[in-house]
C-alpha cells in the first residue's frame, strides 16, 4: 500500500526514546495523520520519559500526563470539556501495554461501553519496559522478562485486547504497525474520520532493549510478526465486520520471528512450548480468516 507522507512534523527530533524504539516511531509517523488539532494524553509509560522533562515536550500539541490508570477517563473528560466550548478537537489517550491491557482496562473498557468520542491507541511492546521489563498480561507465552527469568519464562499466552475491545462492540478497532506504513495511515485517518464513539489502535512496536535485539532489526521484527501469524493486521468495525487487511506474503515461520530477539531464547528452547505456541497462532489465525470470510459473506447479501 503506497503511502504518501506527510511532510509536516508534529515530533521534534532528538527525544529521549532509545534507538530503533517502535513506540517513538509510532507516534511520529501516527501524529502526521492526526494533524495539528489533536490533544495527547499520556499515563504512566516510556512516552512519560520520552516527551521530556517540564518545561519541555517532543510534540507540538498539548499534552496532559496523567496518573497510569486513568487515560480513558482523562481523555474522555478533555472531550466533555472541548464539547462544552463548541471546540472539536480529536482526543488521543496514548497508552503502552501494561496502561492498556492491566492497570487501565477498567477506565477503558468504561470509555468503550460509554462510546466515548476518543480515540485510544496502545503501542504494545509487551512488558512493562519503563520500569525495568516486567511480564505484563501482553507477554508472548515463552517470553524473558525480569520477573519471568529463562528459568521461569511466560507461562500464559498474550491475553487478546483486540478480542477485548470487539466485545464492547465499539464503531472502530484495528491493529496495526510502523513496519506496514501505508496500512497504519489508512487505520489512523478511518479512526480520526469516525468520529462520534470509540476509537481503538493496537500498534506492535518493537522495544530493542526489552526485545533483546538489534535496535537496527526492530522494523524487520516487526514485519516478521506481521509475516508469520504472531500479529495479523486487520480491523473490527462494530465488533462484527472483521477484515484482514495485510495478508502474509513471505514464507516467514514463527522461528524466523523469534530468532531476532533474545528474550525468546527459553521459548526455542522448549521444543513442546514452542509447539503449543505454533498451534495457538495457527489456530488464532484460522479463526480470524473465518471472520473474515463470514463478514465478506454478509456483505455480499447485503447484510
Amino acid at each position: 500500500m503506497r503511502w504518501p507522507v506527510p511532510e509536516a512534523e508534529h515530533m521534534d527530533p532528538g527525544t529521549l526514546g532509545c534507538q530503533g524504539c517502535g513506540g517513538a516511531l509510532s507516534m511520529r509517523l501516527v501524529l502526521k495523520e492526526v494533524g495539528p488539532d489533536a490533544i495527547a494524553v499520556l499515563p504512566a509509560c516510556c512516552w512519560s520519559i520520552i516527551d521530556g522533562p517540564w518545561p519541555l515536550h517532543a510534540l507540538d500539541i498539548p499534552v496532559f500526563h496523567t496518573a497510569f490508570e486513568t487515560a480513558a477517563v482523562v481523555a474522555t473528560g478533555i472531550k466533555a470539556a472541548k464539547a462544552m466550548k463548541g471546540e472539536d478537537p480529536t482526543v488521543v489517550a496514548w497508552a503502552g501495554d501494561g496502561g492498556t491491557f492491566d492497570i487501565g482496562l477498567q477506565a477503558l473498557s468504561g470509555a468503550a461501553e460509554r462510546n466515548e468520542d476518543i480515540v485510544f491507541v496502545c503501542y504494545d511492546n509487551e512488558a512493562y519496559m519503563n520500569t525495568g521489563i516486567q511480564r505484563s498480561s501482553a507477554t508472548p507465552a515463552g517470553t524473558w522478562t525480569t520477573t519471568t527469568p529463562e528459568e521461569r519464562p511466560e507461562p500464559r499466552p498474550k491475553k487478546d485486547i483486540m478480542g477485548i475491545m470487539a466485545a464492547h462492540r465499539v464503531p472502530y478497532a484495528a491493529t496495526a504497525t510502523v513496519a506496514y506504513p501505508g496500512d497504519l495511515a489508512h487505520k489512523v485517518q478511518t479512526a480520526v474520520a469516525a468520529k462520534g464513539g470509540m476509537r481503538f489502535l493496537h500498534l506492535l512496536s518493537a522495544c530493542p532493549p526489552g526485545w533483546k535485539m538489534a535496535a537496527d532489526q526492530a522494523i524487520e521484527a516487526m514485519r516478521r510478526a506481521v509475516q508469520a501469524r504472531v500479529f495479523p493486521l486487520y480491523e473490527v468495525r462494530d465488533g462484527r465486520d472483521y477484515t484482514i487487511t495485510v495478508w502474509p506474503e513471505r514464507n516467514v515461520r514463527l522461528e524466523d520471528y523469534l530468532s531476532l530477539q533474545g528474550r525468546f531464547t527459553p521459548l526455542l528452547a522448549d521444543q513442546d512450548m514452542l509447539e503449543r505456541v505454533k498451534a495457538d497462532v495457527a489456530e488464532r489465525w484460522r479463526l480470524l480468516v473465518e471472520r473474515h470470510e463470514h463478514s465478506r459473506r454478509l456483505v455480499g447479501t447485503g447484510r
